[in-house]
């Protein structure tokens, strides 16, 4: 079993920055080969992909609300996923998860929620406006 931890949450105003993070631990020996994604779930609503990377580390995939404000990167060595986001407004409050998907190692990963085997409590984001 994996188990990922996200920190970094928090309230910031429109137009300000959060860095989140996601932490593997457990059996990690693989974390390195896993598509790992971030999706987020604000009151009401289903939960929803935000943004995937490859194994490796050469592809991302966004979101189209979050083009060009949100960069997910990954730091295998350190079995871990960060998600920065940029220029937040108030329609980004939401819980962030992370996720690790086990499958899609040639191909692009998923979006869909269950095609993910493992996931994080989630973290809160606040904007205000």
């Amino acid at each position: 079993q994996v188990q990922l931890v996200e920190s970094g949450g928090g309230s910031v105003q429109a137009g300000g920055s959060l860095r989140l993070s996601c932490a593997a631990s457990g059996r990690t020996a693989r974390f390195s080969s896993y598509a790992m994604a971030w999706f987020r779930q604000a009151p009401g609503k289903e939960r929803e992909f935000v943004a995937s990377i490859k194994w490796s580390g050469s592809s991302t995939y966004y979101t189209d609300s979050v083009k060009g404000r949100f960069t997910i990167s990954r730091d295998n060595a350190k079995n871990t996923v960060y998600l920065q986001m940029n220029s937040l407004k108030p329609e980004d409050t939401a819980v962030y998860y992370c996720a690790a998907d086990r499958s899609s190692f040639y191909g692009p990963p998923p979006e869909r929620v269950h095609e993910y085997d493992y996931w994080g409590q989630g973290t809160q984001v606040t904007v205000s406006s």
